[in-house]
């Protein structure tokens, strides 16, 4: 049978307090094209449907009509769906009885009844083009502390130890319900040791930045999992079956450079047979000027000029996102003016302008004699040494005479 696995859509984002929504709907209608072109028999979207725990109208819209077009162009297609540290398990599993008529499975938080952890919300049978049950998804959610566990105190990192108690006793379920044939996978939301997180718009998540789940939470029985959390694609461990497939859209900027993706994974009886990345079309390219580091002011106007010219037929929300890296050996009053004036007519649309400053960055007891005090500085020694910190060049003499006369105005007044 044939797999789909994606994750991170974070329906609702903004970069910049600039809207996805537009970028969005194209990756969904994407993915249904995908979905028919490829013979899918089960798609797995391992969490963070939602950008935040409540989300816009739209953002819901978008996911709700997904589902829809879904179950109308593809009517027997299977669904699993596990919530994330971004989404609100009680919005996602409110929806339930909806779902379960439509034949979709999300799964927004660890379910539990009065013998513990519902086991058979958790266990999700998926089916070949034939009809048959090819295999069985333990579709395990984001786990906060308060799901895991108690366990003893001798057992090692307790948080680490709680989530390996809950996926065993999930996998173990899953094991005595599949038949021979029937392959098991296993989907996540969470971070595994060994992986890499994006710089800016992921962070390590279950009670603190030192937990990092081993690999061999996934047993070598486990054909497939499906993980979600981490927006860069990538094995765990090495193991051709343990995955993140990314966010199919960079959510900052320094994720430009990333593979969005998702994967295409193909079993085989019980066992792996393949894993295919599909790129997702970039709709909206991510620019930055200069490409490494940061230039001169005048060297960047020459950069920004020479962009593409702007398409009047180009929808907004296609234009490039663009950041300006600015060095700044001198003050710059009017540069935001100057990069936006050399932007006039350009195809792409300013939402981060970084200045890179170019002085000593020390702090005012590092600089002059060693032992000379505060008290002891003059207030040109302070502006001096402030100054140095940002700026490479020393302050003009039309400034240091603007300076002299507003402190002879404050001693003036002061006295």
């Amino acid at each position: 049978m044939r797999l789909l696995h994606t994750s991170d859509w974070h329906l609702g984002h903004t970069l910049y307090d600039v809207s996805r929504e537009a970028e969005h709907g194209a990756f969904l209608e994407w993915l249904l094209d995908t979905l028919e072109a490829q013979a899918v028999d089960a798609l797995l979207v391992a969490g963070d449907i939602f950008d935040t725990s409540n989300p816009s109208a739209e953002a819901q819209a978008a996911w709700y009509q997904f589902i829809a077009k879904a179950r109308r162009r593809l009517p027997r297609l299977d669904v699993v769906v596990i919530g994330g540290n971004h989404d609100s398990a009680a919005r996602l599993d409110a929806p339930d009885p909806l779902f379960a008529a439509l034949g979709v499975k999300v799964v927004g938080g660890l379910p539990r009844g009065e013998g513990g952890v519902d086991l058979a919300r958790l266990l999700v049978p998926v089916h070949d083009a034939k009809g048959h049950v090819a295999a069985w998804v333990a579709a395990v959610p984001y786990l906060r502390p308060s799901d895991l566990p108690p366990l003893r105190e001798d057992v090692g990192d307790r948080l680490v130890e709680g989530v390996r108690a809950v996926y065993s006793e999930v996998l173990e379920a899953a094991r005595h319900r599949r038949q021979p044939g029937q392959a098991l996978v296993a989907m996540g939301h969470c971070y595994m040791t060994g992986s890499e997180l994006s710089e800016l718009s992921e962070r390590k998540i279950l009670g603190g930045n030192q937990h990092a789940l081993p690999v061999d939470l996934f047993p070598e029985d486990v054909a497939y999992a499906a993980l979600g959390h981490l927006h860069k694609a990538q094995r765990v461990g090495g193991r051709e079956g343990v995955r993140y497939s990314g966010s199919p859209l960079p959510l900052s900027l320094s994720e430009a450079g990333y593979r969005h993706q998702v994967l295409l994974v193909d079993l085989k009886g019980e066992a792996l047979e393949r894993v295919e990345s599909v790129p997702v079309p970039r709709r909206a390219e991510m620019v930055r000027v200069p490409a490494r580091d940061a230039a001169v002011l005048d060297d960047v106007v020459a950069l920004l000029e020479a962009l593409p010219a702007l398409d009047e037929a180009m929808p907004e929300w296609r234009r490039p996102y663009l950041e300006v890296c600015v060095s700044l050996p001198r003050p710059e009053p009017s540069l935001r003016q100057k990069v936006e004036k050399a932007l006039e007519g350009r195809a792409a649309r300013l939402v981060k302008l970084t200045p890179a400053y170019t002085g000593t960055g020390g702090a005012l007891a590092e600089t002059g004699p060693a032992m000379l005090s505060l008290r002891e500085r003059t207030p040109e020694d302070v502006f001096r040494a402030r100054y140095a910190r940002d700026y490479e060049e020393p302050p003009s003499e039309v400034l240091l005479e603007s300076f002299h006369t507003l402190l002879t105005q404050v001693q003036e007044d002061a006295s």
